[in-house]
């Protein structure tokens, strides 16, 4: 499990809390960029109470989600032992009990990656305004239009990969580092072949700290995502890898 932070001293400690209340064989990797609130020293605190599972990669400064989660695959993928990798924020927007369903899901459907989907039938959402729905939706329908890929809920952060997957991807062909971070891992795990199958969840909005969505991050989406598509038409070996 792969939480990445940046000021999340209200949340870090109650959703690590969380997933291990659970009965589940996990661990726990927060890739943390120096938050100026203390966050990373929270979790240093709880590895006394939860050695062996709990763990942090304690980076130099703010640089993105998709290099916090780059950075955490890699780490992951060098123990051998990690068989799934999951993606979660550290807000509570996304529910852990549904952590076990996105690998039952996973499982049932023969999947390579699982998705938690707010867009197909039983997925919701809770408390957002509706300018935010819109904007989710419309974003979802855009990458859709524009990819081909067959997935409701393309923009969906939380996320289960098999080993497989992350092993065959080359990172280095990863060029998004916000949002959009989350579409582009999707498309290149579907142009080379794996199955993505989605699970219905409830997405709730954040109730203690601030949402990092910003103007750029939505820019990088829009204009990025066309980017990535035009790229993949024109040289297949874009995101493809042998």
């Amino acid at each position: 499990m792969i939480i990445p932070t940046y000021n999340e001293k209200e949340n870090i400690a109650a959703i690590i809390k969380a997933v291990f209340s659970l009965e589940l064989e996990v661990e726990i990797l927060v890739v943390d960029d120096n938050s100026p609130d203390g966050t990373a020293q929270i979790v240093n605190d709880l590895q006394q109470q939860f050695p062996k599972k709990l763990h942090i990669l304690n980076r130099k400064g703010k640089q993105g989600l998709g290099t916090a989660y780059i950075a955490g695959f890699e780490w992951g993928l060098q123990i051998p032992r990690f068989e799934y990798f999951f993606e979660m924020d550290a807000d509570f927007s996304h529910n852990p009990l549904d952590l076990a369903r996105l690998k039952e899901g996973l499982l049932a459907k023969n999947g390579d990656m699982s998705v938690g989907s707010r867009y197909v039938k039983g997925g919701k959402l809770e408390n957002w305004p509706w300018d935010r729905v819109f904007l989710s939706k419309g974003a979802s329908f855009y990458v859709r239009m524009i990819t081909w890929m067959p997935i409701m809920d393309p923009t969906a952060g939380f996320v289960c990969y098999t080993r497989r997957v992350l092993e065959k991807l080359d990172f280095s062909k990863i060029r998004f580092v916000g949002y959009a971070f989350q579409i582009e891992m999707k498309f290149a795990t579907y142009q080379n072949g794996f199955k993505i199958v989605e699970v219905p969840i409830t997405f709730t909005d954040r109730v203690e700290g601030t949402s990092k969505m910003h103007k750029s991050i939505i820019s990088e989406a829009i204009l990025g995502v066309l980017q990535m598509r035009v790229k993949s038409l024109f040289d297949r070996s874009a995101y493809v890898v042998r």
